[in-house]
Formats: C-alpha cells, structure tokens, sequence
C-alpha cells in the first residue's frame, strides 16, 4: 500500500479505484478514448468523493503516464486539398465557409470550420480546430491578437472560401463566443 502522506490527490483517487477499472481506464487512455475513461473513474470513484474535475486530473495524469504509447486520434486536415475534398462532399452547393466558435471542459475554446450549403439548405463540418492542433500549425509563431485555433481558422478559412470563390464568414475572431451570429444561406 502507498503511503498517503507522500502521494498526490490524483494518486489517492487512483488507489481507490479496484483494479479492474484501472486497467479499463488504461485502456480507454492507450485508445485516445478520454470521455469513457473519464467517466468510468468518476462513476467508479463518486462513492469515494471523488468528482468529475478529480476524474479529469486522474485521467490527464493516466494520459502522462502513458505518453507515446497512447493511439492518439488524428486531428482533422487543414491543408486546403482535404478540406476542398471535404467541401466537394457536402450534400448540397457550398455557398459559404463559416468559422464557428464551441468548447467543453475537456479542449476549452475551439472553433469549426463549416462548408455552408444551399440545395439542401444546412452544414457541413471540414474541420474542428484544437488549441494543440493550431499551435503545430502555427509552427511556433505567435498569432499576435487571436487564440490559436481563431488564427489558423481564419487563415485556412479565408483561403478555402477564395479558392470556392464563396463568402468568408467569422462572427468572433478575436473573442471565443459560441453565440456569436451565424451566417445562413440566401
């Protein structure tokens, strides 16, 4: 048994949980599965106190354990030939590309990239854009006033909308606001 005195928070919740659910949740973690780990500590490990934010923090810390080993799942293209193939696939004609702001606790702010459509009328997601995705995009530069995701949405955006000869539309570039006006079809 570890000695409570000189272990962290994360690992006392983690002794707690039988060892089952610790070599579920690894697994969950070696697939890049982090909602079902996540959930699987904090229902396991509620009757124990521990809550939704100490399951994210065992989990996170499951996810350093691991490290490479972990299956990570790809993160979606932004070069403008996948996301112009992406486009050409939307079940309907793009009239627009649109940049839409959303988050959750897990990633915080990110942002959508949507091939707007006509005939039918609706959306098609190209491209949803994390924090850790537009920071490799980026390459290290700093984007100066706009969140990473915000910068490389734009960037990518305003190129694919050129390439389409459609509309650009952003309602918040420099402000996550997930309430933000959206752009709909004429």
């Amino acid at each position: 048994m570890t000695d409570i005195s000189t272990t962290e928070p994360w690992e006392q919740w983690w002794e707690l949980l039988p060892q089952g659910i610790r070599e579920q949740v690894d697994g969950y973690v070696l697939q890049d599965a982090l909602m079902p780990a996540i959930r699987a500590v904090w229902e396991a490990g509620r009757a124990h106190g521990v809550g939704l934010q100490e399951a994210q923090l065992v989990v996170h810390e499951r996810y350093s354990h691991h490290g490479d080993r972990i299956a990570r799942t790809p993160d979606n293209p932004l070069d403008l030939d996948s996301l112009g193939a992406r486009a050409a696939g939307a079940p309907g004609r793009v009239v627009a590309i649109e940049v839409v702001w959303d988050g959750d606790t897990v990633h915080d702010w990110f942002v959508i990239l949507y091939a707007v459509t006509a005939d039918p009328e609706g959306e098609q997601a190209l491209a949803t854009v994390y924090r850790h995705t537009a920071q490799r995009h980026l390459d290290g530069t700093d984007p100066a006033l706009h969140h990473p995701c915000a910068a490389v949405a734009d960037k990518v955006g305003r190129a694919l909308a050129a390439r389409l000869s459609v509309p650009f539309h952003f309602a918040s570039p420099d402000t996550p606001d997930d309430e933000a006006p959206r752009l709909r079809p004429s």
